[in-house]
C-alpha cells in the first residue's frame, strides 16, 4: 500500500474512498521514566522513548492502511501524523495517523 503525505499521486487517476485513521496509545513503564529523567539531567537521547514512539507510529499507520483496504483503497494520500501525551502527568503517548483512502488506476 502506498502511503504519502502529498494530496495527489503524479500520473495516477484516483478514486476517493474516504477518510481513514489509525491510533495507538502506549504507556511507558517506570524504568523507562527513570532512565529518561537521567538523560534529561546529563543530556543525550532516550532510546527507550524513541522505541516506543516508533512502535506507536507503526501501529497507527498500519491501522490506517487496514481501514483503507477495507474501503477498497490501495493507497492513502494526504497523511498527517500527530503526537500527544495523555494520561495523568503525561504518562502515555498517543499517535494518530489520518489520511484519505484512494484507489489508484
Amino acid at each position: 500500500m502506498l502511503v504519502t503525505t502529498t494530496p495527489t499521486i503524479q500520473g495516477k487517476d484516483l478514486d476517493y474512498k474516504g477518510l481513514v485513521t489509525g491510533e495507538a496509545i502506549l504507556g511507558a513503564n517506570l524504568f523507562k521514566d527513570i532512565f529518561a529523567g537521567i538523560r534529561d539531567i546529563v543530556g543525550g537521547r532516550s532510546a527507550a522513548y524513541e522505541e516506543e514512539l516508533a512502535k506507536a507510529r507503526q501501529i497507527a499507520v498500519e491501522e490506517m492502511c487496514q481501514q483503507a483496504q477495507r474501503l477498497g483503497g490501495n493507497a492513502v494520500i494526504g497523511v498527517d501524523i500527530d503526537y500527544e501525551t495523555v494520561g495523568q502527568n503525561g504518562s502515555m503517548l498517543m499517535v494518530s495517523a489520518t489520511g484519505t483512502a484512494v484507489a489508484m488506476r
